[in-house]
C-alpha cells in the first residue's frame, strides 16, 4: 500500500517538476521539505538521508513578564545531500503546514504553562467559598426586576457565533489527510499519535487537538532541556545568578500579586458593603414589601443573653460558643476589639485599667453604623464624633455603677450591640486585662477576682479564645499565656494575636524571634492559628481609617512579610477578623444542637417536678405572679370606694375624738369650769376653741383621716380570702402597702378649708330641738364617765388595792403606796370641808396636810401632796359634773329661755354639743375628702409603686420567694432558651 502510495507520489512530484513555470530541469530530492522526503521513495538509493539543518530558536516560557526571557543558541544539524528537485509548491506547503504547528503549539503550551502558574498563585489565595453570603440577596433576586430572555434575543445566534470561531472539522479533516500522507514510525507521525482514536464526533476531536499540542509542546521543552544541559560552566554560573534574582522578583511578584488580591477584595467588599447598606436601607422604608427576619446573630445573642440571667455563673449548662478576649494588661485587647468593631467605643486610658467589667459585644450587620445596649433603646451613631464620645462616658458609668463598693472590677456583664456594613457577625466578650501586682487604690482581691471572671468564661468547652500578647514587651512578661494554656492545652479553640507589631519590629534586635512567636515556638501555649496585627501608632484620637492605612502601608514595607517570616494570611485585622468569625461559627454548628438537646432534657425533668408537686396549679414564673398580685392589690384599692359613708363618719368621729378628748377636757372644759358665772364660762371656752381651731384641731383632723385610710387599706391588703387565699403574695402586699404609705401625703389645702369649716361649726350655739339636747347630755355622760373611771384606776394604781381586795387576793401595799393613801385621805378631808376648792391648792393647804401626816409618822414629799391631789379634785370634779348632767336632763325647757328665772345653768351642756357637731361635720368634711380625693390618690401611689416594683427584679426576687416561684422561672426560662435555639438552629439550617 505504501509502496503504491509512494510511487503515485513520484509520478506527482515530476509532473510538478516538470511544469514547474515551464523550466525543464531536474528537481533534486535534497532541495524537497523534510514531510515531501518522507514521503517520497522510502526505497530510493539515497532516500536514507538525514534531516536538513533546523534552525530554531528555542526560549524559556515564564508567566513573569517582567522577568527576562534566555535564548539558547541555534542548534545546527548535519543532513546529506539528495539531488536538487524543483518542487517549490510542496515545500511551501510543508513550511507554512510547519509554522502553523509551531505557532499553535507554543501558544497552547504557553497557555498550558499560564494554567499551572495560576493554579500556584491560585493556591495562596485564601478560599473564598464560605463567604458567599458576602454577595447581597438581591443578587438572586435580579430576574424579577432584569428581563433575562429580552437579553438572551438581543445577542447573536449561535451560527453568528460560530461564523468567527474556527472550523474545527475542516482543521481535523486536513490533519487526518496529512497523517495519512506519513509513514508509519517516520517523525512527523509523532505529533499525531494523540488522534488515534479517530474524530467520530466534535468532543474526541477537540481533545485529540489539544493533546497534539501539548506534545508539541512537551517537545519544544525537550529540546529546551537539551539546550540547557549543552550550555557550559559559565553559563551554569550566570544561571545561580539569574535564578537568585528570579527567586527575589519571584517574592516580590507574589508579594504584590497578594497585596494585588488583598486591594482587589477589599474594593469589592466595599462596594458590596455599599450595596447591601442601599439594600438595608430600601428595606427598612419598605420598598419590598417584605419583613425582614432577625438576622441570625441577633438570634443568638438572645440566647446568650437568656442564658446569662439564667446561669450566670457559666455552669455546666451554658456550653454555647462566644470569643472570650482575654490579655495582659495595656496589651491592646480593647483596640483589637475595637477594629473589629470599626469604631473607638471602650474608653481609653493611659496604663490606667479601664476595663472593670465583662463587656459583650454582638457584632451583626445592617444598614447603618449604629451601637445600642440591650436595655436600653438609644441607638449611638458611631459615625459622628459626638455620639461615640457619649457611648464612652456610657460604658465608663455602667462599669463604675457595676463595681460594688470595696472592689474594683465587677462579674456584671454589660451587653453591647454594634451593627454595621461589612461587620463580620460574632459574640465577642471583652475581659478585665490579667495584672500580675496589685497596686495602689485597687481591692486586695483584685487580681484573683481577675483570674476566676477569666477562667469562669474560658472553661466553657466551645468558648474561642482570643490571646491577646503585647508585641513591644519582653515575651517573658506575659501572664495570660500560662492561663490560656491552662484552660486549653491542646490549643483547639485557642487564636493568638501578637499586637503592636510595629513597634516590635523596631525594638527587637533579632527579627527571628516575631517569627518563633508567631509559629508557636516561644511559647508552651498551643493555638490553632497565629496572627500579627497593628491597631494604631498609640494616639487615642486615631480614626479606624488610618489605622487601616498605617497597617497596610506597615505590613507592605515591612521586612517580616518580605523575608517569609510572616505569611500574608497572618497579617492585618481583617484576616483576623474573618478567621475569627469563621472559627466562631464553626463552633456553634459544630455544638448548638447538642446544647439544644441539653435544655430539652432539662425542661423535661422540671416539668415532670411540676407535675408531681403542682398538680393544680398553672406555672406561674416570677412575672406572672407579680402580675396576679397587681391585679389582686389595685382590686382592693378599688373596695375602699365600697365602704359606706356611715362606716366612714363613725369611724373618723371616733377616732378624732379619742385623740382631742384629753385636750378638751382638761385644757378647755375643767378651766372654764372653775369660773364663778356662766358669762366667764362662755367667754373662756370661747376664746380656747378658737385657739385649738387655729394651731391644732385641722393638723389633728387629717392626720386622724390619713390613719383610718391606712386602717382601711391594711385591712383589705392582710384580710384571707378563704380558701382562694394565696400566701405567696403576703411579702409583696405587705412592701406595697409600706411603700404607699410612705409615699402617700394628705392635700395640704385641706387643713385650710377644713380649718374654716371646724371654726363655723364651733360658734354655733343653737340647739334646735329636745333630740339633740339629749344626744349631748349622752355625750357628756358618756365622756365624763369615761374619764372618771380612768381617773379611779389611776388612783388605785397610787394607793394600792382596798381592804376587799387585800383579803381576797391575799395582796398589800407598798411602802409608797400607803404614803399616797394616807395623803388621800387627808386631802379627802379637805374637800370634804370645802367643796368649792378649786382646782390647785395653795402653798399654806400643802403646809397644813404635810405637818398633819408627819405628826401621824408619814413623811411625804409636797410634790407627791400635789400630784395626789390633782387625782383626787379631778375624781371629785367628775362626779360632781356627772351629777349636774342628770340635773340639765331637764334643762332644755330652761335652756330655750336663756336660763331665765332659773337657778339651773347648763352651759357645759351647750360646750359639748358644740363639739359634738364639730366631730360630725368635721367626719362628714373628711369622709368626702377620702372618698372623693385621696382613695384615688392612693389608688395612683400604689401603680406607681407596683411599677416601680416590676421594673425593679431585685425586689421581685426578695418579695415572690419559694420552691414554687423558683421552679416555675426555671421552668419558663429553659422553655424559652430551648424554643430560641430551635429557632436559631432552623435559621442555620436555612443560611446552609
Amino acid at each position: 500500500m505504501w509502496r503504491t502510495r509512494a510511487a503515485a507520489a513520484c509520478v506527482i512530484c515530476r509532473s510538478l517538476a516538470n511544469t514547474s513555470y515551464g523550466i525543464k530541469r531536474k528537481s533534486s530530492l535534497q532541495n524537497l521539505h523534510l514531510v515531501s522526503r518522507s514521503i517520497h521513495h522510502p526505497y530510493y538509493p539515497s532516500s536514507k538521508f538525514q534531516r536538513p539543518p533546523l534552525r530554531i530558536s528555542i526560549q524559556l516560557f515564564s508567566s513573569l513578564n517582567r522577568l527576562p526571557l534566555h535564548k539558547t543558541k541555534l542548534l545546527n544539524v548535519k543532513h546529506g545531500y539528495q539531488a536538487h528537485r524543483n518542487f517549490w509548491l510542496a515545500r511551501l506547503a510543508s513550511r507554512l503546514l510547519r509554522v502553523r504547528y509551531l505557532i499553535l503549539g507554543s501558544a497552547v503550551g504557553g497557555g498550558y504553562t499560564a494554567k499551572k502558574t495560576f493554579e500556584q498563585w491560585k493556591d495562596m489565595i485564601p478560599d473564598l467559598e464560605d463567604y458567599k453570603w458576602i454577595v447581597p440577596d438581591f443578587i438572586w433576586e435580579l430576574d424579577e426586576f432584569v428581563d433575562f430572555e429580552k437579553l438572551l434575543k438581543s445577542l447573536p445566534d449561535a451560527d453568528d457565533l460560530a461564523k468567527l470561531l474556527p472550523d474545527f472539522d475542516k482543521i481535523g479533516e486536513s490533519l487526518a489527510s496529512l497523517k495519512g500522507f506519513l509513514p508509519s514510525g517516520s517523525p512527523g507521525e509523532t505529533a499525531f499519535r494523540a488522534t488515534d482514536q479517530g474524530y467520530d464526533n466534535d468532543k474526541q476531536f477537540k481533545k485529540g487537538l489539544l493533546g497534539e499540542l501539548i506534545l508539541l509542546q512537551q517537545q519544544i521543552q525537550q529540546h529546551e532541556e537539551e539546550a540547557r544541559r549543552a550550555a557550559g560552566f559559565s553559563s551554569q554560573q550566570k544561571r545561580k545568578v539569574s535564578d537568585k534574582e528570579k527567586i527575589d522578583q519571584l517574592q516580590e511578584e507574589l508579594l504584590r500579586t497578594q497585596l494585588k488580591y488583598q486591594r482587589m477584595l477589599e474594593r469589592l467588599e466595599k462596594e458590596n458593603k455599599e450595596l447591601r447598606k442601599l439594600v438595608l436601607q430600601r428595606d427598612d422604608k419598605g420598598i419590598h414589601q417584605r419583613k425582614l427576619k432577625k438576622s441570625l446573630i441577633d438570634m443568638y445573642s438572645e440566647v446568650l443573653d437568656i442564658l446569662s440571667d439564667y446561669d450566670a455563673s457559666y455552669n455546666t449548662q451554658d456550653h454555647l460558643p462566644r470569643v472570650v478576649v482575654v490579655g495582659d494588661q495595656s496589651a491592646g485587647k480593647t483596640s483589637v476589639l475595637e477594629m473589629i468593631a470599626q469604631a473607638r467605643i471602650f474608653p481609653r486610658g493611659s496604663g490606667e485599667m479601664m476595663t472593670r467589667s465583662p463587656v459583650k459585644v454582638t457584632l451583626s450587620e445592617g444598614p447603618h453604623h449604629v451601637a445600642l445596649f440591650k436595655d436600653s433603646s438609644r441607638e449611638f451613631d458611631l459615625t459622628k464624633e459626638e455620639d461615640l464620645a457619649a457611648l464612652r462616658n456610657e460604658i465608663e458609668i455602667r462599669m463604675r455603677k457595676s463595681v460594688k463598693e470595696g472592689c474594683t472590677v465587677s462579674t456584671e456583664t454589660i451587653s453591647l450591640s454594634v451593627k454595621g456594613p461589612g461587620l463580620q457577625r460574632m459574640v465577642l466578650v471583652d475581659l478585665p486585662g490579667v495584672i500580675s501586682t496589685v497596686t495602689s487604690g485597687m481591692a486586695p482581691d483584685t487580681k484573683e477576682t481577675i483570674f476566676s471572671i477569666s477562667k469562669a468564661y474560658m472553661q466553657n468547652p466551645n468558648a474561642i479564645i482570643l490571646c491577646i500578647q503585647d508585641g513591644s514587651v519582653d515575651a517573658e512578661r506575659s501572664i495570660v499565656t500560662d492561663l490560656v494554656s491552662q484552660m486549653d492545652p491542646q490549643g483547639k479553640r485557642t487564636i493568638f494575636v501578637l499586637t503592636k507589631v510595629d513597634l516590635a519590629e523596631k525594638n527587637v534586635a533579632s527579627p527571628n524571634r516575631i517569627q518563633q512567636i508567631i509559629e508557636g515556638k516561644l511559647f508552651p501555649m498551643k493555638a490553632l492559628g497565629y496572627f500579627a496585627v497593628v491597631t494604631g501608632k498609640g494616639n487615642s484620637s486615631e480614626s479606624i481609617e488610618s489605622i487601616k492605612e498605617y497597617e497596610e502601608e506597615f505590613f507592605q514595607n515591612s521586612k517580616l512579610l518580605k523575608t517569609s517570616m510572616l505569611k500574608a494570611h497572618q497579617v492585618t485585622t481583617k484576616n483576623l477578623s474573618l478567621a475569627v468569625s469563621d472559627c466562631f461559627w464553626k463552633m456553634v454548628r459544630e455544638s448548638v444542637e447538642q446544647q439544644a438537646d441539653a435544655f430539652k432534657a432539662t425542661r423535661f425533668n422540671l416539668e415532670t417536678e411540676w407535675k408531681n408537686n403542682y398538680p393544680r396549679l398553672r406555672e406561674l414564673d416570677r412575672n406572672e405572679l407579680f402580675e396576679k398580685a397587681k391585679n389582686e392589690i389595685l382590686d382592693e384599692v378599688i373596695s375602699l370606694t365600697q365602704v359606706t359613708p356611715k362606716h366612714w363618719e363613725e369611724m373618723l368621729e371616733k377616732t378624732l375624738w379619742e385623740r382631742v378628748s384629753t385636750h378638751v377636757i382638761e385644757n378647755i372644759y375643767l378651766p372654764a369650769a372653775q369660773t364663778a358665772n356662766s358669762g366667764t364660762f362662755n367667754t373662756t371656752v370661747d376664746i380656747k376653741l378658737k385657739q385649738w381651731t387655729d394651731k391644732q384641731l385641722p393638723n389633728k383632723a387629717v392626720e386622724v383621716a390619713w390613719e383610718t385610710l391606712q386602717e382601711e387599706f391594711s385591712r383589705f391588703m392582710t384580710e384571707k380570702k378563704g380558701k382562694e387565699h394565696d400566701d405567696i403574695f403576703d411579702k409583696l402586699k405587705q412592701a406595697v402597702k409600706e411603700e404607699t404609705i410612705k409615699r402617700h401625703k394628705w392635700n395640704e389645702r385641706a387643713e385650710d378649708s377644713l380649718r374654716v369649716i371646724q371654726h363655723n361649726a364651733l360658734e354655733d350655739r343653737s340647739i334646735s330641738d329636745k333630740q339633740q339636747w339629749d344626744a349631748a347630755i349622752h355625750f357628756m355622760e358618756e365622756t365624763l364617765q369615761s374619764r372618771l373611771k380612768d381617773t379611779e384606776s389611776v388612783i388605785e394604781d397610787m394607793v394600792g388595792p382596798d381592804w376587799k381586795k387585800r383579803w381576797l387576793h391575799w395582796v398589800g401595799r407598798t411602802k409608797e403606796q400607803n404614803i399616797r393613801n394616807e395623803t388621800k385621805n387627808e386631802l379627802e378631808k379637805l374637800i370634804k370641808c370645802n367643796e368649792d376648792h378649786p382646782a390647785y391648792l395653795a402653798n399654806d393647804e400643802v403646809t397644813t396636810v404635810r405637818k398633819n401626816l408627819e405628826a401621824r409618822g408619814v413623811a411625804v414629799d409636797p410634790c407627791l401632796i400635789k400630784d395626789t391631789w390633782h387625782q383626787i379634785y379631778r375624781r371629785f370634779f367628775l362626779k360632781s359634773a356627772l351629777n349636774h348632767c342628770n340635773l340639765c336632763r331637764r334643762g332644755f325647757y330652761y335652756y330655750q329661755r336663756h336660763f331665765v328665772d332659773s337657778e339651773l345653768e347648763c352651759n357645759d351642756v351647750v360646750l359639748f354639743w358644740r363639739i359634738q357637731r364639730m366631730l360630725a361635720i368635721t367626719a362628714n368634711t373628711l369622709r368626702q375628702q377620702l372618698t372623693n380625693t385621696e382613695v384615688r390618690r392612693l389608688e395612683k401611689n400604689v401603680k406607681e409603686v407596683l411599677e416601680d416594683f416590676a421594673e425593679d427584679n431585685d425586689k421581685k426576687v426578695m418579695l415572690l420567694t419559694g420552691k414554687r416561684v423558683q421552679l416555675a422561672e426555671d421552668l419558663k426560662k429553659v422553655r424559652e432558651i430551648q424554643e430560641k435555639l430551635e429557632a436559631f438552629i432552623e435559621a442555620l439550617h436555612q443560611e446552609k
